[in-house]
This record gives C-alpha cells, sequence and structure tokens, in this order.
C-alpha cells in the first residue's frame, strides 16, 4: 500500500472517530444536564452525582481534545500537509501515523517538545499561572484546621 493509499484510509477513520466522539460528547452534555435537573435525595447522593459528573467532565474534556486534533490532521489532510513534521519538516514515519493519526511531529522533535516542556501545538499548554496561591500567604493550614460533616 502506498502512503497515499494509507493516508486516504486514515482518512476514513479519523471521519469515523470524528463523527463518534461528536455524538459521545453531544450525548454526554445531555446526561449532564438531565443530572443536574434532578436534585432530590440526600447528600450521597448529592456527593456522588458531584463525583459521577467530574468523572463525566474530564473524560469530556478528553474526548474534545481528541476531536480537536483529528480536526486539525483533517485540516492538513486538505491542505497536503498531513504526515509531515510541524518542527523539521520531514515525513512523519507511517508506524507512527498509524499509531496516532494525529501526530503533528516526528518523533524527535516530539521528544525535543517534551523535553523542553512543551506539549506542542500551542493551545494545549498548562498555564500555571492561574494555580498561584494569592492570598496572604502567611496562614498555613493543616489538615486539623478543615471540619468534616460525617452525620
Amino acid at each position: 500500500m502506498s502512503r497515499k493509499d494509507a493516508i486516504l484510509s486514515m482518512r476514513q477513520v479519523l471521519v469515523k472517530r470524528r463523527d463518534a466522539l461528536r455524538k459521545a460528547l453531544a450525548g454526554d452534555l445531555s446526561l449532564l444536564k438531565e443530572l443536574r435537573a434532578q436534585t432530590s435525595g440526600d447528600v450521597v447522593d448529592a456527593a456522588l452525582d458531584s463525583v459521577q459528573d467530574e468523572i463525566s467532565s474530564q473524560l469530556a474534556e478528553v474526548e474534545s481534545r481528541e476531536l480537536t486534533r483529528i480536526e486539525y490532521a483533517l485540516e492538513r489532510m486538505r491542505a497536503g500537509q498531513f504526515g509531515v513534521c510541524e518542527g523539521c519538516n520531514t515525513g512523519i514515519p507511517m508506524a507512527r501515523l498509524n499509531a496516532l493519526p494525529y501526530a503533528t511531529y516526528c518523533i524527535k522533535c516530539q521528544r525535543e517538545m517534551e523535553r523542553q516542556g512543551s506539549s506542542g501545538g500551542g493551545s494545549n499548554d498548562v498555564d500555571w499561572s492561574r494555580l498561584l496561591d494569592t492570598g496572604s500567604g502567611d496562614s498555613e493550614l493543616s489538615i486539623n484546621d478543615i471540619e468534616l460533616d460525617v452525620s
């Protein structure tokens, strides 16, 4: 199979996966809305619902990121850039594309990006500044300061 045929075959796989992710994400969002609408039950039920909502939200975020990468790969196919490393402009080996169809870097450039602490692609970089505690800084919190209501 030629590289062009393999890419065309990969396109079909990406389109099917994209459609499945879109459908799953639409279902996840409607499920979350239904769960929030049902606010009956006790505190334990509400806590379990909250945990389930968080898990569903995190799964939806992972699926959403994958969907974004797939759409970007399909865009690169239309532009004739699919399978070309964004770092060094060499061809990404088919073995890598078969394993990770939306790869935009060859293994060498991907390792360099990871070594430098960047996830590549820009939009997936983590903004660690949001995690800074801008409080007074002179108060320490210990486990003894936390009250738990277990009634």
